[in-house]
């Protein structure tokens, strides 16, 4: 990779979230050039590069590569279009960073790893609540063994999405969106969840519709034992007028607790000591060494990173694969009434190529 060199970006989809990477792009302007973008929609498309300097409209992504050569593309369509999407743009010879979910099963994230290179390009995937300092503070504490080992932990995405949100035509679909609040909602907090405690082991979970008219779950709830031995509950929803995103772990020295909603940073975690444990180190688990919150400027910083120095990112491979596995789990343990292990999913599982297993449609 050239080193200096300001990298040509391209956004595919001009929807709500489109704004948060060209946000996140603004913030790294001084690397990063948003030349063009895409979507099916001339209006909308118009309108999203006129708040950049310079980006040219396209209506179909083959021409957008061909013309514009882009060094990175922006995934940000429907997930029923990432793989086709991501395909194209990591022939060309481009980087892909894509939004969540990555794709809509396990056989499709690995349908879109294979146009990947030893060097690049390589498809990233935006789980945002990684980022920000507060997080690798957490991950330092642990690996560094001040607050003693996780033993219970506790993830919750309750969230509150009314029936306008599922008019959306692709929304509530196994065919076009892949899931329900897990795989559009609580990934994140999930993804994190994951991050912060290492390798899931077992799952065990139920799902149901309770209010909306979708193929998918309005709920899920689910039970986790994580390699380490340490257990936790994962619940999801979108009936939840009080909404809150919020991850607790208790380990053998402290609580270590994050309450936020669509993002955070240091002021919004919070670290119970236990008895024995001395006021001082308290006062350290409070003061990370830098206060950056959690956003898809923050996430992109690393994705940039890895692109100088030619190798692999971070959420992508098996690191960006583990919470889609996790999902499936999910749903396989949900649909069968069994626990599901991790490694148990594989490609002749019916789980491997739906989230809904052969039972598309059918499930609530």
């Amino acid at each position: 990779m050239v080193q200096g060199k300001r990298l040509r970006v391209a956004v595919v989809g001009t929807g709500a979230i489109a704004e948060s990477h060209r946000t996140a792009y603004e913030a790294h302007r001084d690397d990063v050039d948003i030349v063009a973008a895409v979507d099916v929609d001339e209006g909308r498309v118009a309108a999203f590069c006129a708040e950049t300097d310079h980006a040219k409209p396209y209506l179909e992504l083959g021409a957008l590569l061909a013309e514009q050569e882009p060094d990175l593309v922006s995934i940000c369509t429907p997930p029923s279009l990432h793989v086709e999407q991501t395909r194209q743009a990591l022939e060309s010879g481009a980087w892909v960073w894509c939004e969540k979910p990555p794709c809509r099963s396990l056989a499709e994230y690995d349908e879109m790893t294979v146009a990947e290179r030893d060097g690049g390009p390589y498809v990233a995937f935006v789980y945002q609540q990684r980022s920000g300092s507060a997080a690798a503070h957490f991950r330092e504490l642990l690996a560094g063994g001040e607050l003693g080992r996780p033993l219970v932990a506790h993830c919750q995405t309750t969230w509150y999405r009314d029936a306008a949100y599922y008019a959306v035509p692709w929304r509530g679909r196994w065919e076009t969106e892949g899931g329900g609040p897990a795989m559009g909602h609580g990934i994140h907090q999930m993804d994190l969840l994951l991050h912060l405690l290492g390798e899931w082991a077992e799952v065990r979970a139920m799902t149901a519709r309770l209010v909306h008219d979708v193929e998918t779950e309005d709920v899920s709830t689910a039970l986790v034992r994580f390699a380490s031995g340490a257990l936790a509950t994962v619940v999801n929803s979108v009936l939840s007028p009080d909404e809150v995103s919020r991850i607790r772990i208790d380990c053998e020295h402290a609580t270590a607790e994050l309450t936020h909603l669509y993002g955070y940073g240091v002021k919004d975690w919070r670290y119970t000591p236990a008895p024995h444990v001395a006021g001082e180190a308290v006062e350290r688990w409070h003061s990370p060494a830098t206060d950056l919150d959690s956003s898809h400027a923050a996430a992109f910083t690393p994705i940039l990173a890895a692109y100088r120095a030619g190798r692999r990112p971070p959420c992508s491979g098996d690191d960006g694969r583990q919470v889609l596995e996790f999902i499936a789990a999910l749903y396989k343990s949900a649909a069968t009434g069994l626990g599901v292990r991790r490694g148990e999913i594989g490609p002749g599982d019916p789980f491997y190529r739906s989230m809904a297993g052969d039972q598309a449609g059918d499930r609530g």
